[in-house]
């Protein structure tokens, strides 16, 4: 598994959305484009969060999605391009371990055409 923070290295990606709809066609989308190799729809977050100087409280979706650091880039421009929040929660944390079999499907699945 690559472990040097280069394009290949993987990474799990974040992002919050107002429904499941929202989340969907966001998840859909860009495993459509080989941005991410797979995405995970979560409902039911309740979001507590401080927003133009008040502290809100929201019902979201989250996506999780597993892509590589190459890809970071271009996934981020699209999901902010779709998204229809203002500042979209948009945030990638390093994939550190776990299956080599899944990394290695990872890097297939968001290969540039």
């Amino acid at each position: 598994m690559p472990d040097d923070g280069g394009a290949d290295a993987p990474v799990s990606v974040w992002i919050t959305a107002a429904n499941r709809a929202v989340a969907m066609a966001l998840a859909r989308a860009l495993v459509e484009e080989r941005l991410a190799a797979c995405a995970n729809v979560i409902e039911g977050v309740s979001s507590i969060y401080r927003w133009q100087g008040k502290v809100e409280t929201a019902p979201e979706a989250v996506v999780v999605l597993k892509s590589r650091r190459g890809r970071l880039e271009a996934l981020t421009a699209k999901a902010r391009e779709l998204h229809d929040y203002d500042c979209p929660c948009i945030v990638a944390h390093p994939i550190v371990g776990g299956n080599p079999d899944y990394v290695d499907w990872i890097a297939a699945e968001t290969a540039e055409s």
